[in-house]
């Protein structure tokens, strides 16, 4: 693993919403090297109808220097000739974009695995803290931590 990427991480924190495939043709625009682009894109769920939005917030600055941080850890662990990580923040109602990955590579699978990596690290490592609003008007309070989250992440380090 070399101590500094080849390339630099596109890294958003925004309230708005996203495109995937807008961000998808930024980051393979003129490019010949591309030969895989591996993308998630997580959403609000309702929970079956029990959650009427997941509001999230943060520190601003502070999570844009640890999603970047995790990104730039990402392009020293593998080959990568691009990488977008956008994160939304604010109430945000079912079926509505929360988080995007994208990592661009010349074989799919150091897309696919830091795509993977960036992900288990979003999840438990993020500076966002959740709150989910019921359909009933209630809040529910804020989200903890889940240990699956963890043990996915151990595969990492």
């Amino acid at each position: 693993m070399s101590t500094k990427s080849p390339i630099s991480p596109t890294v958003r924190v925004q309230s708005e919403d996203f495109d995937p495939g807008l961000e998808g043709q930024r980051l393979t625009a003129g490019r010949k090297d591309v030969g895989a682009l591996v993308s998630f894109t997580g959403l609000c769920r309702d929970e079956s109808g029990r959650l009427s939005a997941l509001e999230l917030e943060h520190y601003p600055g502070m999570a844009e220097a640890e999603l970047t941080r995790i990104a730039e850890e990402a392009c020293r662990r593998w080959p990568l000739t691009g990488l977008t990580v956008i994160h939304r923040f604010g109430k945000i109602t079912p079926g509505n974009n929360i988080v995007l990955v994208i990592a661009a590579s010349s074989h799919r699978r150091a897309s696919f695995e830091a795509a993977d990596f960036l992900m288990d690290y979003l999840k438990t490592r993020a500076p966002f803290w959740k709150k989910e609003h019921l359909a009933s008007g209630q809040d529910d309070g804020w989200v903890k931590a889940k240990n699956a989250d963890d043990e996915a992440m151990k595969r990492w380090t």
